[in-house]
């Protein structure tokens, strides 16, 4: 996906994409047992989000621990669309959905299902060794999938993911090539080390130069002092921990931290 193509997906020249970090779902230990309360969550986060002025909203089963390594079951897939369903509806912002800890399927079928525009892929080419495990390239599948599905759907992958050590002698620039070029990811996000974890410019630089033309996320750390500085080199930012109250991950979404954001970014 070129840098226009990027920018016209979400109607912004530096769109700003804010996280919905779920509840933990049915199914996984600390859920509460009431799924309503999950969704409630959701969607006063994702209306935050909007009234904030965020161009685009990512949906996470963020409260998902101990996560799956690459399939989770179905009851999560099921709650997962549930709640992006009624997300959509509420916000008519494009809409993507990331199903952790790396099940590309899942997150594609969520995504065709609810008339989603993207989703992301932590693992998506070469192979990385997380705490889940090993976790390898999932491209070969999904771009088949998507293909076979008939599903419009932007796969944006990350390289060098977050709680990852990648493979020895692999280079960021090396890495982000084949994920355009190679696995065919339609966008290319850059993070840091752990969530909301600062990006290292000089990383965002070299993925930069690598491809020029390719569309480039900073996915983790944005806040209203670094935001410029990132813009030199990313298209857009996806931000989550920066827009909790206190600006810790797992507290709700505060949407005056938001609108402070997105007029740094406007001025």
């Amino acid at each position: 996906m070129t840098r226009h193509e990027f920018q016209k997906l979400f109607g912004h020249r530096s769109p700003v994409i804010g996280m919905v970090h779920l509840l933990p779902l049915p199914g996984s230990p600390e859920y509460g047992g009431d799924l309503q309360v999950v969704r409630d969550a959701a969607l006063r986060d994702a209306q935050a989000l909007a009234d904030g002025g965020v161009s685009g909203i990512m949906i996470e089963n963020f409260g998902d621990l101990p996560f799956y390594p690459d399939q989770v079951p179905a009851e999560t897939v099921a709650a997962m669309t549930a709640v992006a369903q009624d997300i959509r509806r509420q916000t008519g912002l494009p809409i993507g959905i990331n199903v952790l800890r790396n099940d590309a399927r899942a997150a594609l079928a969520i995504a065709g299902a609810v008339g989603a525009q993207f989703i992301r892929v932590n693992v998506f080419g070469y192979a990385y060794v997380t705490d889940q495990g090993w976790l390898g390239s999932r491209a070969h599948e999904i771009m088949r999938l998507r293909r076979w599905l008939g599903f419009h759907v932007r796969i944006f992958a990350d390289v060098f993911v977050k709680h990852a050590v990648s493979p020895a002698r692999l280079s960021i620039q090396q890495a982000a090539y084949d994920l355009a070029h190679r696995s065919l990811a339609d966008a290319v996000i850059v993070s840091g080390d752990m969530t909301g974890g600062a990006i290292d410019l000089d990383e965002i630089q070299m993925v930069r130069q690598t491809l020029p033309d390719v569309a480039i996320l900073a996915g983790s750390g944005a806040t209203p002092e670094n935001a410029e500085a990132l813009l030199q080199f990313a298209d857009g930012l996806i931000v989550g921990s920066y827009f909790k109250e206190g600006g810790h991950v797992n507290n709700r979404v505060d949407s005056t931290r938001v609108k402070q954001l997105i007029e740094t970014i406007k001025r």
